[in-house]
This record gives C-alpha cells, structure tokens and sequence, in this order.
C-alpha cells in the first residue's frame, strides 16, 4: 500500500509537471508581446572581423522566417534579418524551431519592419523549476518545508527589495539585516521545528554572520576602504558600501546556517546519547565537525563569489589588460566577499559549541 502511494505520488508529479511545460509552451496567447515561432534559417554572409589585439570574430547574417503566434498578425509569415557575432558577447544567434519576442514596426497603422528583441525563455525556466520542485515534492514533508521556505523567503525577499527601492537606498543595511533574521528564522523552524535545537541554531547563525559583518565594517573603517573599487558595482545608484555588505550577509547566511545545523544537531544528539559528556569534549567534537564543513563550504562560496564575474574578467584579458587590473576591477569584491564569508563560517564552529554547552546543560536535553 505504501509503495502504491508512492508510485501514484510520483506518476502525478511527472504528470502535472509534464503538463505544465506543455502549456508554457504553447502560452503565446497570453503575452502582449507579439510572439513568433522560427520555421526555417537561412545564412546571407558571414564577415571575419580583427581587433587591434589580435581577436578575431566573425559577423554573421541571417534570414528568419517566422510565424507569428499570437494577436491579430496571427499565422502570418514574415522574413525578418538579424545580425550576430559568432562570439554571441551582445547578440544572440537564432535557430530553427525556437520561440522569439517580436516588435512591430508601424507605418500608417500597417506593418512597416519587424525586429527581434529576445528569445522567449520561460520554457527552460519552467523545466527547471518544475524539475526542482518536483524532486522536493518526492521528498515528502520535509522536501514540502524545503519548498515552502523558500516560495516565502523569495516573497519576502522582494518586499524588502521593494521597501529599499522607496527608501531610495536609505537604510539598505538595515532592511537586509532584518530581512537575514527573519530568511533564518523561517527557516530554520520549517526544517528543525520549534524547539531548543531550533533556537541554537538561530543565535549561531545571526551572531557568526553579523560578527563577521562587523569585522569586516571595522578593517574597511580603517583601511578608509582602500583597494575597494565599490565604482565597479555594475548600475548602482545609491550609496554602495552597505548595498556590498548587504550582499555579503545574504549572500554567507546560507552557508553559516547549514553549517550551524549541523554542528548543532550533532552536538544536541551527542549530548542526549552521553549526558556526562564535559564541556570541553564537547567543544573538541565541535570544532572536529566544523572541520570537515568548513572547507566544502568555503570553496562553494568562493567559486559562487568569483564565477559571477568570470567572463568579464576574460573579457579584460582578451582586451589587453593585465592580470591585476583585470582582478581589482572584476573580481576584487567577490574575493573580498568570500573572504569576509569565510571569517563567518569559521567562527559559527566556536559560538555553535559554546551555544550548546550553555543551552544543553546536563540532563537538559529531553525536549530538545
């Protein structure tokens, strides 16, 4: 009967998602946008181009053929030129078969040109997301919580980024500070529940991420920000010191929360198996967990941190530029970021240790 039930829960899973990336398909009728679908393509010329460093490239133009989707142009065919690189750095190369957005160009209310202006790509994005969520739901209750933390966090997250937008940037630490406490607490009631093992965790998290946080404040303040190209920031148009750290608190939490967890609950299990266990063992078994944490999530957090400006920084070297401007002015603030991170999730191991052998005291862990 069990296994009935399982079957049944992951046939519907596969079925609902199925369906649900069959109607993002064919959702065109729901868009404004004029939507077109790619019948066949056809090569004009290819141009090789040089650069005065030596890169070269190729201009490529094409002829589309496109049916149109949706609105009153709807299953007209019309042929539509478009110009990319075979680089594809700011323009995109169009395949038979793909969905595209369209804008009409009018003269004397008739259609006067048609140009691309994207692919339409909430059909990977679907697959993705019903991938993921669909793995959660076969994970049951716990693979629920999962989803349904995060499905708040995100609304949260926009609120706050809402209420930070009408702030016009005032008070941008703050909110997010706030907005990290709360990520933490939702969190981390959904997945451990309400109890004892929930609120250590909590108190580890807030205060191994904010002590780094105000490590960090404290050598910028006296270093008066040297070295820091915060001009790099890409569209920042409010003071960017606190934005950056507002990054980075929300950027380590995750990682200063899984490994507070995980310390915890060990600790807490260890301590209810062994209720004489001292103080101090219980310090060294933390820091021997830590250990086997630490590094996984630090690397983690540097690779996130440096692979969102990679190909910029390829892009600086092809261009000319040496390694350690390349660096200050692409990767400089993530590696700062990793390195302030890192300062956090090294001391979450000592303050989850000390937390526990406070919080579980001898013969205090039965409702742990």
């Amino acid at each position: 009967m069990r296994w009935n039930k399982k079957l049944i829960l992951f046939l519907g899973t596969i079925i609902v998602s199925v369906a649900i990336v069959f109607f993002v398909k064919n959702n065109a009728f729901i868009y404004n946008t004029p939507v077109g679908h790619v019948e066949d393509v056809q090569v004009l010329s290819k141009v090789l181009q040089e650069d005065n460093f030596g890169n070269k490239d190729y201009i490529v133009r094409q002829r589309l053929k496109i049916r149109i989707l949706n609105g009153k142009q709807r299953n007209k065919l019309l042929n539509v030129n478009n110009e990319y690189s075979l680089s594809q750095a700011t323009d995109l190369k169009y395949r038979t078969g793909q969905d595209v957005l369209l804008h009409f160009n009018y003269r004397k209310g008739h259609v006067a040109g048609t140009t691309i202006t994207d692919l339409k790509r909430d059909v990977p994005l679907t697959i993705l997301a019903t991938i993921a969520i669909s793995l959660l739901v076969l994970m049951g209750i716990t693979g629920l919580r999962a989803l349904f933390s995060l499905l708040l966090n995100t609304v949260l997250f926009f609120i706050a980024v809402e209420i930070d937008v009408q702030q016009e940037g005032f008070g941008v630490l703050a909110i997010f500070s706030i907005l990290a406490g709360i990520f933490s607490l939702i969190t981390l009631t959904l997945v451990l529940g309400w109890n004892k093992k929930m609120l250590v965790s909590f108190l580890t998290t807030v205060v191994g991420t904010f002590s780094a946080i105000i490590i960090g404040m404290i050598v910028f303040k006296i270093t008066h920000n040297g070295g820091l190209h915060f001009e790099t920031m890409e569209y920042v148009t409010q003071n960017p010191e606190p934005l950056f750290l507002a990054e980075i608190i929300l950027g380590s939490l995750g990682a200063v929360m899984d490994e507070s967890t995980d310390i915890i609950v060990s600790l807490a299990k260890l301590r209810k198996e062994n209720p004489t266990i001292s103080m101090k063992q219980l310090w060294i078994s933390g820091r021997n967990i830590g250990k086997t944490i630490m590094g996984p999530l630090l690397n983690v957090l540097f690779m996130i941190f440096m692979s969102d400006t990679f190909s910029m920084m390829v892009l600086y070297l092809r261009n000319g530029n040496g390694w350690g401007y390349s660096f200050s002015m692409n990767m400089e603030l993530g590696f700062v970021q990793s390195l302030i991170s890192g300062i956090g999730i090294v001391l979450t191991v000592p303050i989850a240790s000390w937390l526990v052998g406070i919080f579980f005291k001898k013969g205090a862990v039965r409702n742990a």
